[in-house]
């Protein structure tokens, strides 16, 4: 009786290893046929079958470089040492590390603080006071947090996504800016403060002509959490391109809030056509101010210097009250769902050169206190803002920092609506794995480990606050036996 189930199971798996080969070839020959006839791929016409192997380990390639074969301080744009350092603060776990450091400290350009024999003791340490914009507005905004977070819009970003973040930065006391695709309800849910882009499309106070409708931008201005305005001139991502939003997640509800068709790809105009030159950008930028009483400035990522001269020399002629409240600068190497590679790779100046440029020019024609600078691009863990800071900056705001508190993995399907994080895509499969309530956890965890981790910094360079930081005390790095001091090298001209 054994004998005889033993001999019909074997009878079975035989039938099913049968049917399963003769499978296997009939697609392999169907495979070849298609193969050696389509004319768009030469590796697969000259090899049928076994040129798919190549696409299969292009695709599996970055997976495995990024778990198994990168070392910890290679993978690009962020590191997984970086990475790891967002996680653990987005988790509340701490910034303790054991043995040594991995980061490579001879490396030209790296920065180096300054600490000093007698640091700061916690009785003598003082938080980071507010800081005022828009000293002649209607309704000037004292910015509570030196951290912030930065531009990311809503379609770009996923509906639990926002609702995490602004609840996030309530729990923190940071702002959250809107990105340049108008504002949600979403952005409305956590009660934080509210910076709102106006991008060149215009989204949330356009008209039919996508021009700006001053009667929806005084309406938007009435919303108490929205506290300053910022003019979108361009992103380190793609300077000269405006903002690309495919059309697979241009959903409904998206397009209602920007005022757009649905289902179609968003693309911004490269510039706001109202402004095409300094006089124009005032001009605009006072409009905005003068409709909602709020601090109005512009974002951009410096190339092309000189015009920030003649800005400058405007503001002075005009009078130091039609100065921008702010400017926010981004890096060439800053982040975005979707860009073009060209630009992505090699326009615009990076962070790191135009922030003491741009803070060295407003130094020089009297502009510094008048004008706020906010820094962004890349500035995701404490030694970078404290960098920013002691350069000049007032504020630093950061994305991508923020999106690895959500979650992200860096798995760089921003722009293809499949996310497996929940956090870039609006399917709805892929969103459930975001919990809003909880991500807001770690989202003000991670603005806080940053806040706290940049006042030890600060501590130990003998300064009470991080807003007392300075270019004295920090070191550029050389070569492996010589750094030098950042005040010696960028230094405003006489």
């Amino acid at each position: 009786m054994f004998e005889n189930w033993v001999i019909h199971a074997l009878s079975v798996l035989a039938l099913i290893f049968i049917f399963v080969v003769g499978a296997i070839a009939f697609l392999a020959v169907v495979l070849f046929i298609l193969d050696s006839n389509q004319r768009h791929d030469a590796v697969r016409r000259n090899y049928p079958v076994i040129g798919r192997f190549r696409d299969l380990f292009i695709k599996l390639g970055e997976f495995f470089r990024q778990y198994f074969f990168a070392l910890d301080r290679e993978e690009m744009p962020f590191n997984r040492a970086e990475r790891e350092w967002v996680y653990r603060a987005a988790s509340g776990r701490g910034n303790t590390i054991p043995f040594g450091s991995t980061k490579i400290l001879t490396q030209p350009g790296t920065s180096l603080f300054v600490n000093t024999p007698f640091p700061i003791q916690e009785e003598d340490r003082e938080p980071s006071p507010p800081i005022l914009f828009g000293p002649y507005c209607a309704t000037p905004y004292h910015a509570p947090s030196f951290f912030n977070i930065s531009g990311m819009s809503y379609g770009a970003l996923s509906k639990p996504a926002i609702r995490a973040l602004s609840m996030g930065a309530a729990k923190a006391g940071v702002w959250l800016n809107t990105g340049e695709g108008g504002l949600s309800p979403m952005h409305l849910e956590g009660g934080c403060d509210i910076v709102f882009q106006i991008g060149t499309a215009k989204y949330g106070v356009r008209n039919e002509a996508g021009l700006l409708d001053d009667d929806k931008l005084k309406a938007l201005s009435e919303n108490p959490h929205v506290r300053m305005f910022e003019v979108k001139l361009s992103q380190g991502a793609k300077p000269g391109k405006g903002g690309i939003l495919p059309a697979a997640k241009v959903t409904r509800e998206i397009a209602d809030i920007r005022g757009i068709p649905k289902g179609e790809a968003s693309i911004s105009p490269n510039r706001h056509p109202e402004i095409y030159d300094v006089k124009t950008l005032l001009d605009f930028i006072e409009r905005v101010r003068a409709i909602t009483g709020k601090p109005t400035g512009f974002k951009c990522v410096l190339g092309s210097y000189g015009w920030l001269e003649e800005l400058c020399q405007a503001i002075q002629a005009r009078g130091i009250e039609s100065a921008p409240d702010f400017i926010t600068l981004d890096s060439g190497d800053g982040g975005t769902g979707a860009a073009p590679m060209p630009l992505m790779d090699n326009v615009g100046l990076l962070i790191r050169e135009s922030l003491p440029l741009l803070i060295d020019i407003l130094t020089r024609y009297g502009l510094k206190s008048r004008i706020r600078v906010i820094a962004a691009g890349k500035l995701i863990t404490p030694s970078g803002v404290a960098w920013a800071l002691a350069v000049g900056a007032d504020t630093v705001q950061s994305a991508r920092g923020f999106m690895f508190s959500l979650g992200c993995i860096q798995s760089m399907k921003c722009h293809k609506n499949t996310c497996p994080t929940g956090v870039a895509t609006h399917n709805k499969r892929l969103q459930r794995g975001l919990a809003p309530r909880q991500k807001a956890e770690t989202v003000a965890h991670y603005a806080r480990n940053i806040i706290h981790d940049v006042e030890t910094i600060a501590h130990s360079c003998g300064v009470p606050h991080p807003r007392r930081l300075s270019r004295q005390h920090v070191r550029i790095v050389q070569d492996p036996q010589h750094s030098i001091a950042m005040s010696d090298m960028t230094r405003p001209a006489e």
